[in-house]
């Protein structure tokens, strides 16, 4: 029963990386783009489907609190702040969503509300990963880092690298769903947001060597791990070449498996630790009757119908949008 709310814990948190990672870079992009006609059809490309992304974050939280209290309980307690700056992102965003079709001379707040949002939420993820990767303080299966002991330099370069990842994805959805102007720029990005990416990820591997991370000892006990960046790797060579001969469809299902591979990266680093490297799947999970007694209705009902209502979603709006196309 515990391997079953950690794959759908690990399955709610990567749906929600992939999902909402590129709604929340169209938003970063957004930011950087000043034709309102591209505006508009950026903010189209994604108002369909993006208040269900968000619902896989809920998934997370809800799946964490209910089956892993302890591990929730330390991560809220060590990240209070961040989750506080993040959830303040993503409400924010969410109202200038809404409101900025319908502003007239105060429309230029809800777009730096709209980017702002967008780049904080990002910020605040990539930057808890950080603290993850790098170990938070703690004293048994208690965190004793105070208010800001997830702040680092390298929490703060995964924060940088997050946003640029998101970016990438965010490009590469523009691509998949819109014609003309946007999707001209968004391959003009994608070259760019590759290349910072890829200088990110040289630097965290250099920094985790020069500062003897953990994780590092993982990595190279583990050399089975090494699959996943080759599999990243292959991803992204297959990134350059579609982007090179412009086939619209591909080069997001290709960041995404950039993304996957990352992920499984991390996972398997951390196993078998929940907060790594201090408390276990097995410490921090909730007693059997608890765990049995969430089955038989967010796992056996809840979860799928979420899985069935998102790929219904993402079918029913599946194509390229219209160059004319407005979110009121």
């Amino acid at each position: 029963m515990v391997m079953f709310w950690v794959a759908v814990l690990a399955i709610s948190i990567l749906l929600y990386v992939l999902l909402d990672g590129f709604d929340l870079g169209v938003g970063i992009l957004f930011g950087i783009t000043s034709a309102e006609a591209r505006r508009r059809a950026m903010v189209s490309a994604i108002a369909p489907i993006w208040d269900g992304n968000e619902t896989w974050l809920v998934s997370a939280g809800v799946v964490l609190w209910g089956a892993f209290p302890l591990a929730y309980a330390t991560l809220i307690s060590a990240f209070y702040l961040p989750v506080l700056l993040m959830l303040a992102g993503l409400i924010l965003r969410g109202v200038a969503f809404e409101f900025r079709s319908k502003a007239a001379r105060m429309r230029w707040i809800w777009d730096a509300a709209f980017a702002g949002g967008s780049l904080a939420a990002a910020f605040m993820q990539g930057l808890m990963v950080g603290a993850l990767v790098e170990g938070l303080p703690m004293a048994g299966a208690r965190y004793v880092g105070g208010a800001s002991g997830w702040l680092s330099p390298f929490s703060v370069l995964c924060g940088v690298g997050l946003c640029l990842g998101y970016a990438l994805l965010g490009a590469c959805w523009l691509v998949r769903k819109c014609e003309a102007d946007v999707r001209d720029a968004s391959y003009r990005f994608i070259p760019y947001l590759s290349v910072a990416l890829l200088a990110f990820l040289a630097t965290v591997f250099g920094y985790a060597l020069a500062e003897d991370l953990p994780v590092m000892t993982r990595w190279l006990d583990r050399p089975s791990l090494f699959v996943f960046p080759i599999a990243g790797a292959l991803a992204a060579i297959m990134l350059a070449t579609s982007v090179r001969l412009r086939q619209d469809a591909l080069p997001f299902p290709m960041v995404a498996l950039i993304f996957v591979a990352a992920f499984g990266t991390l996972a398997i680093s951390f196993w078998p630790y929940m907060i790594p490297f201090a408390i276990t799947i097995d410490e921090a999970a909730a007693p059997h009757a608890s765990l049995a007694f969430m089955f038989w209705g967010a796992g056996l009902f809840v979860f799928p119908l979420m899985l069935l209502y998102t790929a219904i979603n993402y079918f029913v709006f599946r194509g390229k949008i219209s160059s004319t196309a407005e979110h009121y």
